[in-house]
């Protein structure tokens, strides 16, 4: 059998490749408009009856309640709440802070996100695979990026309240908290792996799990 040309090889290459993140992002849509209907028992089917409201939402008019914790809230303009958006591949939230709150370290695995303060000052990071840490701080009217599946985070660094707007290329990006993941997963996630994976006894990880009623 004849081997293959090196110039075909490195085309195939090249679109293995490309498949990969072409297959993990939202579809593209292939009529103008796929209102999704919620009564439909396949997801997210267009709904036949559209009308100008399935495209409008207020849900970000308002500031969300800080007061817990962490001292911040995610108010989320996603699919499950705008159907609208559905094919459409956007969405956006608003993150209030309270003075020095945290929007703990997370991730969204099907989107990118790019975070615009809207007041205050944001002390923000993220971390690549190779756990290098990109940090910095952003003020009213800048923005910045975190790419798409790394963990990141963003603290008020400021006494005074904090508000931030993201936007992110997928119409329910996910997001995953990892305290919340591996101290509230429901089953839990076994003692003696969280003990070894963060080198502490499993009376602290008990501790720390406490916290973190099951989200199930």
């Amino acid at each position: 059998m004849a081997k293959l040309p090196a110039v075909l090889l490195a085309a195939c290459a090249a679109l293995l490749a490309l498949a990969a993140p072409l297959l993990a992002g939202d579809p593209d849509m292939l009529q103008d408009l796929c209102v999704a209907d919620y009564k439909s028992l396949e997801g997210r089917k267009c709904d036949a009856k559209v009308t100008s409201n399935d495209f409008f939402s207020d849900v970000l008019s308002l500031p969300g309640n800080t007061g817990n914790p962490v001292g911040s809230a995610v108010t989320a303009a996603k699919v499950e709440k705008l159907p609208g958006l559905n094919t459409q591949g956007v969405s956006m939230s608003r993150v209030d802070y309270a003075p020095w709150g945290v929007n703990p370290p997370h991730t969204h695995p099907r989107a990118t996100e790019i975070i615009f303060v809207l007041d205050g000052c944001l002390d923000v990071a993220f971390v690549t695979t190779a756990s290098k840490l990109f940090a910095r701080t952003v003020c009213k009217g800048e923005v910045f990026v975190f790419p798409r599946g790394l963990v990141h985070y963003q603290k008020n660094n400021g006494g005074a309240p904090a508000a931030a707007i993201s936007a992110f290329n997928s119409q329910l990006p996910g997001t995953q908290s990892l305290a919340v993941s591996l101290f509230g997963a429901s089953p839990p996630v076994p003692t003696d792996v969280l003990a070894r994976a963060f080198q502490i006894d499993g009376g602290m990880v008990e501790a720390i799990r406490s916290k973190f009623p099951p989200m199930n």
